[in-house]
């Protein structure tokens, strides 16, 4: 429920009060004696569901310069306002926020500048400490005190409501924060990196906190849909805020971070990887805020406009629309690449079965591995990793040669085949593991030989 109060200006008093009387709307005026212009101050609870409606009307009758002011009602006793409050529950549940109040509840959630800016360079330690520790956890705490709800959700409501000044805040807000986000977590990266903290030279992409960063898929989509939808229902149905903002730090901060340490580690193709992502994710969340907002009824008129044209609204879903599918094309063809490589891990595990059946070795449950290049963040099939065991001291190039004949019948193009053989020896009072590999497929061909002691009972 809302209380509206409306200073009327001179000459619109009877028009006000014939509008509100043609609603059923319980309605006290006072007169207005400060000699400002105005004639009289009328107060009057409306449901929520009535709010914008109402406004409306009173636009349509050229009130224009009347000074409104809608505050929350706790509890409204009165008859003519239950009979009001049944008539405009009819058509749908829920509470549905009024234009004019989703502009202030969209500028209310964005803060000052200098916080603003203060609060991403806080997040972005905190997520960039997270990604090199590979701490879920400490990822997950940069993200709660990220502020980036406001900006997205000002953008997209200044757009449907033709408010210019709420729209240019909230693109504006969005571009510098992901530029300080990207700019703070290099910075620390670089530090961390010449500290040794993490030594150089190692691929820091095995990181399983920024593996999925670099490389993403189709599915790091869905996340940035659903939180650009969440943003906006939190927005006009009043659910928790605080809880989607933490969705929508989830799709920006962590890859953000991703390009800062991957470009401080000069891995120009992981940090494209993860930018291309954070490009994605904030294109993502804003059409869907967008599209969400117009199938909500929220429309670019209001109070003191008259019905502008909806062609920006329009052009700007369109450019999100258009963008996106451009930028989805690399996501798509990891995608693929990930089907791909879980059904050759597959195939090969079967194959590699049917060959060592009745050897004197055998394959483990995780015997097959696919191994991707690092040419990010479109890779692409690097060798597959066969492991068998026994106590032949091994290697048996005709079994290596009849894996790779079995899996290379299932794939097109050429292939690396490397086969380890694990066998198990005893050493005196010592149990040991001799492992060889085996490289074959034409392309490179290579052999190791390394004893370990494991303390272990030696393989039967």
């Amino acid at each position: 429920m809302r209380y509206l109060e409306i200073t009327v200006p001179k000459g619109r008093r009877q028009a006000v009060i014939e509008i509100l009387e043609a609603e059923g709307v319980d309605y006290v005026v006072s007169d207005e004696t400060s000699d400002r212009g105005y004639t009289a101050v009328i107060r009057f609870p409306l449901p929520t569901r009535a709010v914008e409606p109402v406004l409306d009307q009173l636009a349509e009758a050229g009130i224009d310069d009347a000074r409104v002011v809608v505050i929350d009602a706790e509890a409204v006793i009165s008859r003519d306002f239950d009979d009001l409050l049944e008539r405009y529950s009819h058509g749908g549940t829920g509470e549905r926020t009024s234009r004019q109040v989703l502009r202030t509840k969209a500028d209310e959630l964005t803060p000052a500048f200098s916080t603003y800016l203060v609060m991403l360079v806080i997040s972005a330690v905190v997520a960039t400490s997270g990604l090199l520790l590979d701490s879920p956890a400490v990822v997950v705490g940069s993200m709660v005190i990220a502020p980036l709800l406001g900006p997205a959700l000002a953008a997209n409501v200044g757009i449907v409501t033709a408010d210019d000044h709420l729209r240019t805040t909230g693109f504006r807000y969005q571009l510098v924060g992901i530029a300080v986000v990207i700019g703070a977590s290099t910075v620390l990266a670089l530090l961390a990196r010449l500290a040794g903290l993490e030594p150089a030279g190692v691929d820091i992409v095995i990181v399983a906190e920024l593996e999925e960063r670099v490389s993403p898929n189709l599915l790091s989509l869905a996340v940035a849909l659903g939180a650009g939808v969440a943003g906006i229902l939190s927005l006009t149905r009043g659910f928790s805020e605080a809880i989607v903002g933490v969705m929508i730090a989830a799709a920006l901060i962590p890859p953000a971070s991703a390009v800062g340490i991957t470009a401080a580690w000069g891995m120009d193709g992981a940090a494209i990887g993860a930018f291309v992502l954070v490009v994605v994710n904030v294109l993502s969340i804003n059409a869907a805020a967008l599209v969400t907002l117009w199938i909500a009824g929220y429309r670019p008129q209001g109070l003191f406009e008259v019905s502008p044209s909806r062609r920006p609204t329009i052009t700007y879903a369109a450019v999100f629309g258009i963008t996106l599918l451009v930028l989805a094309a690399p996501l798509a063809g990891i995608t693929l690449l990930e089907i791909r490589t879980t059904q050759l891990k597959s195939t090969a595990e079967e194959e590699v079965a049917t060959v060592v059946d009745g050897s004197e070795y055998h394959a483990g449950e995780d015997s097959v591995e696919v191994i991707l290049n690092d040419d990010y963040p479109v890779q692409s099939i690097d060798r597959i990793v066969v492991t068998v065991t026994g106590r032949d001291p091994g290697p048996h190039p005709t079994l290596g040669d009849r894996i790779y004949e079995n899996i290379s019948a299932h794939v097109s193009g050429p292939l690396v085949v490397e086969v380890q053989y694990i066998v198990a020896e005893r050493h005196g009072n010592r149990t040991g593991e001799r492992r060889v590999v085996h490289t074959t497929g034409g392309i490179r061909d290579r052999s190791l030989e390394r004893v370990r002691d494991r303390g272990r009972r030696p393989v039967h």
